[in-house]
């Protein structure tokens, strides 16, 4: 074998083994399941029939680490067919643009926006451009954007607003459906979680077919702290970094998650209002005490066709009305999706250096995976 043979492979060799040092996993590929309800077939919430996800990542020079995501309900005009949908605040420090009218309403009529914290009002413009320019919304002089935001300004330069409408704009057009990309990434590019990297992720539940063979998708953008139990592990633990350590080290009780849930089951807002109260709980799990200064919200949308609403339908409208009793298996679903969509958002995450040199590392996927068979959680 040459010497130049013989250092080609060395150097595949390496890229090889650099390659897998970087291989991020999604939850279930480390062997962890959880509930009790089969995820669709990406374990995303586009197995929601209809729904899309756009993102646009700005990692710019030394500083920039930010983004903006979009979830698209459905391929047709919005705001001439509304979909149903409700809002629900944990802890309210944040702002959420839009929710006003849709807690009026009970509807969604854009689609559905996250950013950064300072970013909200140049993306909600972003949204109009978008909404106005459609075919059919002419003599539009209304609309409601919906925009969420998390605080990355500890690995972005947010007072810089670098998010701008046409991010807005291009992020939705973006949108699709299938695999979404997840970890640092559109929204979350500059978010933590726990002391480790946050950012998107995402999972989705399908119910089985004597229990209406629904599907509840969740999408979360985590950027908050507290003590990290993963499936039942205290990870954060036993990795010695979770929130008042001896009330030194890793001091990361605040923060901020935006969880979106979208269903197909033909849900009215007042029930949607319930799904999405149920997805808090999955905060809880993880090891979030909604600390004072968490933005904690959820947004719950259905895009059954039967329950849109459309501006020229009749005075009296003819919807399907979802039977409360039956409601609990999508409770339970919205609980499992969001849960896993949270951890998936951290193993998906990777390291990022940014604003001021401060660098976030990912979290270890071999030190979790190590807890994980000590407890005996993995398969």
């Amino acid at each position: 074998m040459t010497t130049r043979v013989l250092l080609s492979c060395v150097l595949l060799c390496s890229a090889i083994t650099v390659h897998a040092q970087e291989q991020r996993l999604r939850l279930r590929e480390l062997g962890v399941e959880i509930g009790i309800f089969r995820p669709g077939a990406n374990n995303t919430i586009t197995d929601v029939s209809g729904v899309k996800v756009g993102h646009v990542t700005l990692k710019q020079g030394e500083n920039i680490r930010t983004g903006v995501t979009a979830i698209v309900p459905h391929d047709g005009n919005l705001f001439q067919e509304k979909v149903p949908a409700a809002f629900f605040v944990g802890n309210g420090f944040g702002k959420f643009v839009g929710t006003t009218q849709l807690e009026e309403l009970g509807q969604v009529e854009t689609p559905i926006l996250l950013t950064n914290t300072l970013s909200v009002w140049d993306v909600a413009n972003g949204i109009v451009d978008y909404m106005l320019a459609l075919p059919g919304n002419e003599n539009v002089r209304s609309i409601n954007p919906i925009v969420g935001e998390t605080n990355d300004g500890g690995l972005n330069d947010i007072r810089g607003r670098h998010v701008t409408r046409e991010h807005a704009v291009e992020a939705i057009r973006n949108a699709k459906s299938g695999m979404v990309e997840e970890g640092s990434v559109g929204a979350g590019t500059g978010t933590q979680c726990f002391g480790w990297k946050g950012g998107i992720g995402t999972s989705s539940r399908i119910l089985p077919p004597s229990l209406g063979a629904y599907t509840v998708g969740a999408l979360v953008q985590t950027n908050y702290g507290g003590i990290l139990d993963m499936a039942g592990v205290p990870v954060g633990k036993e990795l010695e970094r979770y929130a008042f350590r001896n009330q030194l080290n890793y001091d990361g009780g605040d923060g901020s998650c935006v969880i979106v849930i979208a269903t197909d089951a033909p849900l009215t807002s007042s029930q949607l209002k319930r799904v999405a109260k149920r997805a808090t709980l999955a905060l809880g799990r993880t090891g979030s005490a909604m600390s004072h200064g968490s933005g904690d919200y959820v947004l719950a949308f259905s895009t059954a066709q039967d329950a849109r609403i459309r501006p020229n339908a009749e005075h009296i409208e003819q919807v399907p009305r979802y039977k409360e009793d039956d409601l609990s298996p999508i409770f339970q679903a919205a609980v499992e999706a969001t849960e896993e969509a949270i951890y998936n958002s951290l193993l998906k995450a990777t390291t990022v250096k940014g604003n001021g040199g401060r660098e976030v590392e990912a979290i270890p996927i071999d030190k979790v995976t190590a807890v994980m068979k000590k407890y005996g959680r993995s398969k």
